[in-house]
């Protein structure tokens, strides 16, 4: 069986972020479906990069996914936390005990706006923690509740790609992924 993971983008996501995530799942062969909220599959990132997603992200909500993540950087996840189809979408895959994503300002932003974060410990961009209720903010790269990940920003975007292939695919490939990226 294959498993799969839908990346949401739109512009001004965070390109380390983005493209860290991307890469790392699909060195653990995650099939990976990277998928724009714009009209255009051409996103601009907060830094001026430009990614082109595989899909409109209208085109594949309905497909099945392991794994949905957000990307953080201003002001994309402020674009995907009023996206309603994204947010119904991730609403659905928490329900359904699936996983969900979120690093930066996403699970700020998006994940707190969509109402999955009730009750749960998680971190995001510390500068974003005061926008958090109903949910504990933990200081710490990556945090694990259940079936919700959430990470701290750019700097953390290796150890979160790394814990979000432990979570969907086991130890053993996060080991194999980190062994040939030479990750310490």
């Amino acid at each position: 069986m294959t498993l799969r993971a839908l990346i949401a983008i739109a512009d001004g996501v965070e390109e380390i972020e983005s493209v860290t995530l991307i890469d790392v799942l699909r060195r653990a062969d995650i099939e990976v479906v990277v998928a724009s909220i714009e009209t255009r599959r051409m996103i601009t990132c907060s830094r001026g990069v430009r990614l082109t997603a595989d899909a409109m992200l209208n085109d594949v909500l309905a497909q099945d996914f392991d794994l949905i993540v957000l990307p953080g950087g201003m002001p994309g996840a402020q674009r995907l936390a009023e996206y309603m189809p994204l947010a119904q979408r991730v609403q659905q895959q928490a329900r359904a005990g699936q996983l969900f994503a979120a690093i930066c300002a996403a699970p700020a932003l998006a994940l707190q706006s969509y109402g999955v974060l009730k009750q749960r410990r998680m971190t995001c961009y510390p500068a974003f923690s005061e926008r958090l209720s109903g949910c504990t903010f933990v200081d710490q790269p990556v945090v694990v509740d259940g079936n919700c990940i959430t990470s701290q920003g750019p700097a953390t975007a290796l150890e979160f790609a790394l814990t979000l292939v432990e979570q969907l695919a086991g130890k053993a490939a996060r080991k194999a992924v980190a062994e040939a990226m030479l990750v310490p």
